[in-house]
């Protein structure tokens, strides 16, 4: 099973796992993990964020991404929930689930949705600060280097 949502509304991460786990009898593993919004961004407190998506685009390229993992690792199920929307400082903001047969399998395989995630998947994200200003936020040097590590 691949899943994979892109919501205004919040997700219930025990929900998505009972769910998940529904899919995945045979798995020994299940790996999890939920991307809140940070009170900081650099230096600046933030007062939220606001995120903008490209519809079916967006989902389209999880989905590759998500079978991308798939070709290197054998999972057997895999969600996405991913927000968009205005999402204030300490709300869950994205949920990345694999099931499969091995630890390392769904260790390897979150991290790497993850990464791509972060720099490939077509989202827009805004930045407000509690003092009025706002800003987009760029591609970060850190996440590509992050996403190179995959590149071996």
């Amino acid at each position: 099973m691949i899943s994979v949502s892109i919501q205004t509304e919040p997700f219930n991460s025990l929900q998505e796992e009972s769910r998940l786990q529904t899919t995945a009898s045979d798995c020994g593993a299940m790996v999890s993990f939920k991307g809140m919004v940070r009170g900081h961004d650099q230096q600046q407190p933030l007062s939220h964020l606001y995120l903008e998506h490209f519809p079916q685009v967006t989902e389209q390229e999880i989905e590759r991404i998500i079978k991308s993992a798939q070709a290197r690792w054998h999972f057997s199920s895999c969600l996405v929930i991913h927000r968009v929307g205005k999402l204030t400082v300490g709300e869950d903001i994205v949920l990345v689930m694999v099931a499969a047969k091995h630890r390392k399998e769904a260790f390897h395989a979150a991290e790497f949705i993850m990464d791509y995630l972060k720099t490939e998947a077509p989202f827009w994200k805004k930045e407000f600060f509690l003092d009025g200003t706002s800003q987009w936020v760029t591609a970060k040097e850190s996440d590509t280097k992050e996403k190179q590590q995959w590149s071996n």
